[in-house]
């Protein structure tokens, strides 16, 4: 018996709003036969708050937009030279519940980071992957009818000054470094597909990609709540 698939699209840079909206209404469209997705991409400058966030923690945006919105966590940023992946999963179907979804995303990241000798780990009461004390990748996940959207930031070769505008996942000073400063690649791509393999193999799944264009079900919704 094959392994399922894991449609992946690989979507370059995108705007938040257009991608969050996708995702929505994939999740909300998606039935018990729809294959499993991950969408790889970079995000234009952002901020975004997660449901346990406060604004306390958004110290100095500046001209970069800060977003409301539902996935667990606190704040975190966006921008170019960093992976943002959207694993877009029936737990159901695999059978994991979300503490296991999380050790996987999380092993994931790590086992990518191990390809160039970089030790990642995790910290106790604190999701995400760290390297010698500073956040590298970060969580923050929403479940809906069992099935999951919004995902992982993993930190390859950007400008991480926005991450000083801000206390990054709530924790204030908390340090933030990323693969290009540890001895890793800065390319993105080299990067994603490393990274895109892992993911696929912590969940199981046969990759298979998929056209790098953002899935439009015909019933999304015609706007984003505020």
């Amino acid at each position: 018996m094959s392994e399922p698939s894991l449609l992946v699209r690989r979507l370059g840079r995108q705007p938040y709003r257009p991608v969050w909206s996708a995702m929505r209404a994939f999740t909300d469209a998606r039935d018990a036969d729809t294959p499993d997705e991950l969408w790889m991409l970079q995000h234009d400058p952002v901020f975004t708050l997660g449901q346990a966030g406060r604004m306390e923690h958004v110290l100095a945006p500046g001209g970069i937009p800060v977003i409301a919105v539902e996935r667990g966590g606190q704040v975190t940023y966006h921008g170019p030279g960093q992976i943002v992946g959207y694993p877009l999963l029936d737990l159901r179907r695999l059978g994991l519940g979300i503490r296991e979804l999380v050790v996987r995303i999380e092993q994931a990241m790590i086992d990518t980071l191990a390809e160039w000798n970089i030790e990642g780990r995790r910290r106790e009461g604190a999701p995400g992957v760290y390297v010698a004390g500073a956040k590298i990748g970060a969580l923050g996940l929403r479940v809906r009818r069992g099935c999951t959207f919004h995902g992982l930031a993993f930190n390859v070769a950007m400008d991480l000054q926005p991450f000083h505008r801000i206390n990054p996942c709530g924790y204030a000073g908390l340090a933030v470094t990323q693969v290009s400063d540890l001895g890793g690649p800065g390319s993105i791509e080299a990067v994603e597909d490393v990274l895109t393999v892992q993911l696929a193999r912590q969940f199981g799944l046969r990759i298979v990609p998929a056209s790098p264009i953002l899935p439009q079900p015909a019933d999304a919704p015609e706007s984003l709540p505020s």
